[in-house]
């Protein structure tokens, strides 16, 4: 089973945490940290799930998500926003941009596992940190 997650994050410290989290509970991990690699790596590797930044330098998340999902290539799948903004409404906007679900930033490891096995299964327990 394909157990690949894109994460498109631009702060290192994040994109970090969220690597290093996924691949001690047995996931490959790709990264990008701007929309435009993100889309182009999502084109080409064709990840399980897509973890996305919504403010990213030019592009923001919400519009690479907007591309994805308007490629029959990527439409399905699943992205999952990473966000600082979890503002009344923010969750409407999210969903509207074809978001599949969003996890509030800073996250907790065990919510991320849990969310990530939700949509794709296949999550062991990390280790505690």
């Amino acid at each position: 089973m394909n157990k690949t997650i894109l994460i498109v994050e631009d702060n290192p410290a994040n994109l970090m945490l969220a690597t290093t989290v996924l691949e001690h509970a047995g996931y490959q991990v790709l990264s990008s940290e701007t929309a435009a690699d993100a889309i182009a790596k999502a084109m080409t590797e064709m990840p399980r799930l897509i973890l996305m930044d919504i403010q990213l330098p030019g592009m923001s998340g919400l519009d690479a998500t907007r591309q994805l999902k308007a490629e029959p290539a990527t439409a399905g799948i699943p992205v999952i926003a990473l966000t600082a903004f979890a503002m009344k409404g923010d969750d409407e906007r999210i969903l509207e941009a074809g978001c599949d679900g969003y996890i509030p930033k800073p996250f907790n490891y065990k919510d991320l596992l849990a969310r990530v096995a939700t949509m794709i299964g296949g999550a062991q327990e990390a280790p505690s940190p």
